[in-house]
């Protein structure tokens, strides 16, 4: 096999990877977590800031296209997010870094 075979079979499962796991996009009205005013379900659509702070949010589960309860929305402060089965209290730096919207 040369190099350019091997080189368009990994780019083709690449993209084919790449597709499948990023979640379909919000077409709704997308906010930051802090600017929520109720509570209720969520759609995590995305999550901006710096790479130490993605990380931190893949390790505790938050990734874009899951579904979410917000707890008790104080705008802008300490927020608790029930996701998956576990309660996250996530800072005010933090709520404005995860752009939801409303199911």
């Amino acid at each position: 096999m040369t190099f350019k075979k091997f080189h368009r079979k990994c780019a083709c499962l690449a993209d084919k990877v790449r597709n499948c796991v990023q979640p379909p996009p919000c077409h709704t009205h997308v906010a930051p977590l802090s600017e929520s005013c109720r509570s209720g379900r969520l759609k995590i659509c995305k999550i901006t800031g710096d790479r130490k702070l993605c990380a931190r949010m893949a390790s505790l589960g938050v990734y874009p296209g899951e579904e979410a309860e917000l707890l008790c929305p104080e705008n802008g402060a300490q927020c608790l997010l029930k996701l998956q089965g576990t309660t996250l209290s996530l800072d005010s730096h933090t709520t404005k870094n995860i752009l939801v919207t409303e199911i």
